[in-house]
């Protein structure tokens, strides 16, 4: 059974910095074979897609995070991380690692998806 832990979620005051990590056991489990991601869920909204990577390093970011988060992995630790700077209010969300994804092709280009499992969550709240 696959388990993934996430560590790093905090309270920082806006503009600050946070760094998400995720941690796949055992290690077997190659976190780097496959797409893996890091989503987010605010109260009363949907989850979000908010950085992927997929095994051939490709990154993809959500709209609103481009420039100030960085999705990266250390396959000798078989992890991921979330580098957030520039944090504002509203990215305040529990923030979920996902592993585990598929590359999915279409005519639009390539993104992950089908992430087949998650974290537990780390909570990230900025203030103003």
């Amino acid at each position: 059974q696959v388990q993934l832990v996430e560590s790093g979620g905090g309270s920082v005051q806006a503009g600050g910095s946070l760094r998400l990590s995720c941690t796949a056991s055992p290690f077997v489990y190659k976190m780097s074979e496959y797409c893996v991601g890091w989503f987010r869920q605010a109260p009363g909204k949907a989850r979000e897609e908010v950085a992927t990577i997929d095994n051939e390093g490709d990154t993809t970011y959500e709209d609103s995070v481009k420039g100030r988060f960085t999705i990266s992995q250390d396959n000798a630790k078989n992890t991921l991380y979330l580098q957030m700077n520039n944090l504002k209010p509203e990215d305040t969300a529990m923030y979920y690692c996902a592993a585990g994804g598929i590359v999915i092709v279409t005519m639009s280009g390539k993104s992950c998806g089908d992430f087949g499992y998650w974290g537990q969550g780390t909570q990230v709240t900025v203030s103003s």
